[in-house]
């Protein structure tokens, strides 16, 4: 078996550590008369998630709190207290993270979230973009947020789009999308994969 050089076993564990310092985030939506706190993984893998809340001025179930899978890439709800009517609720909580998986942990229902790339995307739709769709559509079923123009609805933006490439391109005559990462343009992307691609480029 071959071993991996000393350096390389320290990059690996400390990018492990890093990756891991903060793998889930507890979000707290306020609803009439309570607070529901859901566990948020924005990571590809998944983690058992026990949340213990402690306060006043709140009721909760007494049952104990138990590990709760929380798939990737997902949000689930965790727990819900209720109000004292009148008063203001003081809590705080103790979360505990596991990524070896149990078989007894419970299973909720899970929403599938989506995260900010490393860069921002951006798509410009021109009016006869045949290839469009073969991109929107596989961003709108994948992890990352995004955002898309119709440059015909917009012409504002066209314009600004026209400055930025030297008015070399005739927008109206292009048939594939033109897509900003991170404040770069790029007019030959035409699937997922090749946006993907431009992505997880330095």
């Amino acid at each position: 078996m071959k071993r991996l050089p000393y350096f390389l076993v320290c990059l690996f564990v400390l990018f492990q550590v890093y990756a891991q310092e903060r793998p889930i985030e507890i979000v707290v939506e306020e609803i009439p008369n309570r607070l529901a706190f859901y566990a948020v993984n924005e990571n590809d893998q998944a983690f058992d998630v026990k949340l213990t809340i402690t306060g006043t001025n709140f009721r909760q179930s007494r049952a104990t709190p138990r590990f709760t899978r929380v798939p990737g890439l997902s949000k689930v709800h965790m727990k819900t207290i209720i109000l004292m009517r009148g008063k203001k609720p003081s809590y705080t909580y103790d979360l505990e993270v596991n990524d070896s998986l149990s078989k007894r942990a419970l299973r909720k229902p899970a929403e599938k979230i989506k995260i900010r790339p490393k860069k921002q995307i951006v798509v410009y739709v021109p009016k006869s973009c045949h290839s469009c769709d073969s991109l929107i559509n596989p961003l709108n079923e994948g992890p990352y947020k995004f955002t898309f123009h119709k440059l015909e609805e917009q012409p504002g933006i066209a314009e600004q789009l026209n400055r930025s490439l030297g008015n070399s391109v005739v927008l109206d005559s292009l048939e594939t999308p033109i897509v900003n990462l991170g404040g770069r343009l790029y007019t030959k992307i035409e699937t997922y994969d090749q946006l993907i691609e431009a992505l997880e480029k330095e």
